[in-house]
């Protein structure tokens, strides 16, 4: 494959750089604030958006999406990626959960749900892990539900549970066989917020960043057996359906991240003078400058790369293990070396790299931890070279 951007795909990737740039960056102050001047602003951009043929390029054209494939939707996820709020601005935070919905749901639960979450009319939110149980090893989730007559009844508590507070719903990963084993014991399940016994306990900050990531107490929950996502069981399955190109969209974003910092502190290095000269002219200032081109190209084509497994039909595990921790190692060196050039200025609101310092620090857990994925991509290598199959790079 050819990791140009297709030509098919260059206006509206063009088009998204724009509205990224002129509008949703400079937007950001107000928008880091809440309140209600900030839903108003993210009205009014998602409405521009719309107006202009850039809503929800990555969901399915009969859901009302843009209808991009994959592999050119991935194009224009890397800048859409620039700002923490693009996917809000843009209706592609709904992606994710948008996909599963259009494979798994029942007509019904498409219909209630399905629709509104592509036009941005309600909120989405997904239950997986748990306080008090390691995440990064899911069969040990002990939120469980039981059929009782025609009811799930839903007991247990979750955290990290992203916008619960603003959510219509929230599609709840639970054990539901438990005689079964470990990664056919979970089903997923959606539960309406109102639902009595649905309960947001607090909104757990990030590094001090209000990110809508909710702890849940589900004290004896009841929604009906129709609300059953799948199939029993089936959990596990859907489950990595959702966060294998999840990754790939993740890991994209932290490249547009990476390129907005580098733009950043390429731009200070030749603006600032110290010592007699400009900060450019300086051997360590452009040690950071290749060290960042470097590690953001590296980044950026083995994500490509994975990305064209997975169109290719691939499951791409290895490829997608390499990436998530390649590509958050990435993103957090380069904004830690623009916050450096910055100085003291780094370190303060003035610019954006502090807060994309504390998402980028997030992203090296969300999702699975750096560790789990070196492990599990080490051993699947690993297990190719016991079974006699070296590794093909090709």
């Amino acid at each position: 494959m050819s990791f140009e951007v297709p030509a098919s795909v260059r206006p509206v990737r063009d088009a998204v750089y724009a509205f990224m740039t002129e509008r949703v960056e400079p937007a950001e102050p107000v928008l880091r604030r809440g309140g209600e001047e900030a839903r108003e602003v993210l009205a009014r951009l998602q409405r521009e958006a719309k107006a202009e043929g850039l809503w929800a390029l990555g969901h399915p054209k009969e859901l009302g999406g843009g209808g991009l494939p994959f592999l050119d939707y991935v194009y224009v996820n890397e800048v859409q990626g620039r700002s923490e709020y693009g996917q809000a601005a843009l209706g592609t935070f709904t992606l994710q959960d948008s996909l599963m919905l259009y494979k798994h749901a029942n007509e019904a639960q498409r219909e209630r749900f399905l629709k509104p979450l592509v036009q941005a009319e309600i909120y989405p939110s997904f239950a997986m892990t748990e306080p008090g149980v390691s995440s990064s090893d899911p069969t040990q989730i002990t939120t469980a539900a039981t059929l009782e007559g025609d009811e799930w009844v839903i007991r247990g508590r979750k955290w990290f549970t992203t916008f619960a507070d603003r959510a219509a719903y929230t599609t709840v990963m639970c054990r539901t066989e438990p005689d079964a084993p470990p990664h056919r014991a979970f089903s997923m399940i959606l539960v309406p917020t109102d639902t009595p016994g649905y309960t947001i306990v607090r909104d757990t900050p990030v590094l001090g960043l209000d990110g809508g990531h909710c702890e849940v107490l589900y004290d004896e929950v009841r929604v009906p057996r129709e609300n059953l996502l799948g199939e029993r069981g089936h959990g596990f399955v859907i489950a990595q359906e959702r966060l294998g190109p999840g990754r790939i969209f993740h890991c994209m974003r932290f490249l547009g991240q990476a390129q907005r910092a580098f733009d950043l502190m390429c731009e200070r290095l030749n603006a600032r003078t110290a010592f007699g000269g400009p900060l450019a002219g300086k051997q360590l200032m452009q040690q950071h400058v290749f060290d960042s081109y470097a590690e953001i190209q590296s980044a950026r084509l083995l994500t490509l790369h994975a990305a064209h497994r997975i169109d290719q039909g691939d499951q791409a595990r290895v490829e997608i293990g390499v990436i998530k921790v390649v590509a958050a190692r990435m993103l957090n060196a380069v904004i830690d070396r623009a916050i450096q050039v910055h100085g003291a200025q780094g370190l303060t609101p003035d610019t954006p790299l502090d807060e994309m310092y504390r998402h980028a620090r997030a992203g090296r857990i969300f999702d699975g931890p750096d560790e789990v994925h070196v492990t599990t991509t080490a051993r699947r290598l690993l297990r190719e070279y016991a079974e006699g199959r070296p590794w093909n790079f090709a």
